[in-house]
This record gives structure tokens, C-alpha cells and sequence, in this order.
């Protein structure tokens, strides 16, 4: 009798395959989307296949783009004195729909795929401070230095994002490492 539901079954194995989604909820969403609402169900197949042939890596900064550079690689109202390094193209979603910079963006992804000299062209047009805007950890901090080192013949500033206790967590809740780093990077009040 399972047989009878191999093409349910697919689309739950296959919403499973998205990050977060348990077989509970992927179950519930295919049910969702089969038995109570088909419309929603098309709608988002119609919403992943336009998505799939639609959006691509800006060739400058490596964000989402429909076109060949992304809106905010075009955007000359943007400080292009500045240049955010994150880790991924989701960061710069995150850190735009919150308004929160308003320069320019290179998504790192890999150091493997690290492209120095691409980093130095975008460097070259007029940046001032290079903002790394990675998660915080070891590995990222050698990163970090790896790329000061890179770009060290250039008249660079460089920071990188706070880090610390976050609002309203007990120390007791709070790992090592960001415990550390908030007393090491302590401000006066």
C-alpha cells in the first residue's frame, strides 16, 4: 500500500533535503501543500523553477543577482569606500534587509575559491576599510589574517564585526571564546 503514495513520499524525502526540515515536517508541509492548499503548492513550484533559471552570482561581489552584477554592485549611491567581506550571499540578505551597511559587499564562500587578485580589482576602485563580517571563530580569524596579509601593500583600514555577550544571556550561558573576546574587547563607560 506504500507503493501507492511513491510520489508523496518523494516530495516529502525531497522537502527533507532543505536545511532545518525534520521528516515531520517535511510530511506536514507535503500534506499541506497535496491535501489542503494545491494553489500554495503550485505557487512555490512555479516560485523555485523561476528562481532556479532566473538568479545567478554577481561576477563582482558574488551576492544573488538576476543580471550579470547584482543591484548593489550598480548602486553608485552606495559607499563604495567601504567593502563588507561575508561569508555567504544569505549575510548580505540579512544585513540589507536590516539596513545595516550601506557599502559594498564580496561574498568570501571558500578560501579555496579565494580569487586575491579579483579581491585587489574591487580593492583598487576607491576602498578605504575592508569590514569582515564572518562568524565568529578560529578558523575565521586565520582567514582574516590571511587576507590583511594579502592586501597589506594596500593603504587599507580594517575591522571586523563586535563580538561578545549578546543582550540579555546569563554568563553562565555565554561559550568561552565569545566570554573572552568580550573582556578583551572591552569598552569604557
Amino acid at each position: 500500500m506504500n507503493n501507492s503514495l511513491e510520489k508523496f513520499n518523494r516530495l516529502v524525502d525531497a522537502l527533507q533535503e532543505l536545511p532545518t526540515i525534520g521528516k515531520k515536517s517535511a510530511t506536514r508541509l507535503a500534506y499541506y501543500m497535496i491535501m489542503n492548499d494545491t494553489f500554495i503548492g503550485m505557487k512555490i513550484s512555479h516560485a523555485i523553477e523561476d528562481a532556479l533559471g532566473s538568479l545567478k552570482k554577481c561576477t563582482l561581489c558574488g551576492g544573488m543577482s538576476e543580471d550579470e552584477l547584482c543591484h548593489i554592485c550598480c548602486d553608485e549611491t552606495r559607499d563604495s569606500s567601504l567593502l563588507c567581506i561575508v561569508e555567504n550571499a544569505k549575510d548580505i540578505l540579512l544585513l540589507e534587509e536590516n539596513g545595516l551597511f550601506d557599502g559594498k559587499y564580496f561574498v568570501l564562500e571558500s578560501l579555496e575559491g579565494l580569487s586575491i587578485s579579483h579581491l585587489e580589482k574591487i580593492i583598487e576602485n576607491g576602498v578605504n576599510e575592508v569590514l569582515f563580517a564572518l562568524t565568529p571563530s578560529i578558523a575565521n580569524d586565520a582567514v582574516i589574517l590571511y587576507i590583511e596579509e594579502k592586501l597589506s601593500s594596500y593603504n587599507l583600514n580594517f575591522s571586523k564585526i563586535a563580538q561578545g555577550v549578546p543582550t540579555g544571556v546569563s554568563l553562565e550561558n555565554i561559550d568561552l571564546l565569545s566570554l573572552t573576546r568580550a573582556l578583551e574587547d572591552r569598552v569604557r563607560v
